[in-house]
This record gives structure tokens, sequence and C-alpha cells, in this order.
């Protein structure tokens, strides 16, 4: 039999309308983001996809997107055991926390910026790099708690960030440290995997699946 992990970013939030560095801070989704998150969930229902557990972070924007995508796939019984972690967090961008991203780039160059934003081993000042959310969070946590649900069969839905996301497509193995700057994780958009007997089968974003 196969299952499902789902991988949904949260919908578009205030400071990604506002184009600042969040990473921490608990910001409130945007009217596009809810949005998102309520289109998540009716392609999640069209897909007939149907969880047993819900893993989402301790950020509003994370467990706000849950819960209005849950609603409307028709599984909001999930949320009472859904379960909100630390380590499922946004990577923390340090000094750049709150800053514009145009006026970042103002500040320090371009090329500095992006260093910042997209290498997988040099964090912002005061901050963590991908690698640090990768081996110091989300690894032991989905190893823990997460790994085993899905080697029992179990279809689970990740609510998470686009960092704490892209560190989980590094631990499952479909990307690596030198590929992982290309991999792209769209607001709002569920990212399916299949899986058969603990390998992945499949791997799509369910908006490509239904134009497809």
């Amino acid at each position: 039999m196969s299952n499902y992990l789902v991988l949904l970013r949260h919908g578009e939030s205030q400071w990604n309308l506002e184009n600042r560095f969040t990473g921490f801070t608990d910001v409130e989704l945007s009217e596009n983001g809810v949005r998102e998150a309520t289109e998540a969930g009716q392609r999640l229902r069209a897909a007939g996809i149907h969880f047993d557990q819900v893993f989402t972070s301790t950020l509003k924007r994370a467990y706000t997107t849950a819960t209005i995508a849950l609603e409307n796939a028709g599984q909001a019984a999930l949320l009472e055991s859904m379960i909100k972690h630390d380590d499922l967090r946004e990577r923390d961008y340090g000094d750049l926390t709150g800053q514009n991203k145009d006026e970042a780039r103002a500040e320090f160059g371009e090329e500095q910026v992006q260093i910042w934003r997209r290498s997988y081993d040099v964090p912002p000042p005061g901050g963590e790099c991908l690698e640090d959310v990768v081996e110091k969070r989300v690894r032991p946590y989905y190893e823990a708690n997460i790994k085993p649900l899905i080697e029992q069969g179990k279809n689970v839905l990740i609510a998470a960030h686009g960092n704490s996301l892209r560190a989980m497509l590094i631990i499952l193995g479909v990307e690596t440290p030198d590929t992982i700057n290309k991999a792209e994780m769209p607001t709002g958009v569920p990212l399916v995997f299949e899986i058969d007997s603990g390998e992945i089968k499949e791997r799509y974003f369910l908006q490509d699946k239904e134009a497809a």
C-alpha cells in the first residue's frame, strides 16, 4: 500500500507581502495568504488525500495555514491532534530579520545578500544557515517523530516554512546541498510525495498534477 507525505509552505504572510526577512517573527497571513491556504485545502480534498497526522511549526502563519487547509479539505477533526513544534520553524535570519530585502541589497550588496539567502552553510549575521536548520532541528525532529509514521504507512501533512521545508527536501534525499539552491517552495501549494514501502515513488506539486 502506498501512502502520502505532503509538504505545505504557509500562505503568503504580511511580511512576505512587504518583502521583509521574517524568520522567527510571528506575523499573520496576508489576505492572499488566507486564499492560498483555502485553495490548498480544496486541492487536497479534490485529490482525496486523507491524513493521519499533521505537524506544523509554532509560528501562526504555518499553523493558521494548516488549520484553514484542513477545514477546506474536510478534515477539521485533525486539528485537535495537530502537533506544533519549534524545530519546524523558519530559519532565523538574525540581524536581517524585519529588514526589507531590497534595502538589504542596497546596504550589503546583491551578491552578499544572495549568499546569505541561498548558500547552504553561510549564515546571515546572528542567524542560521540552512545546514543549521537541517542538522540541528529538522532532521532530528523528523527522524524521531515523523519518519516512524511514514514507515508505518501513515499519511502525514507538514505545514511549515520555505527553509524548514527545503531542509526536508535534503533530508528526504530528493535534493542535496548542491542542488537545494534551485529548489523553490511556493506559498500555499501542496508538494505531494507518493511513498511505497518507505521509498518515494513520485513527487509533484498538487496544482501541477491537476494541470497535467
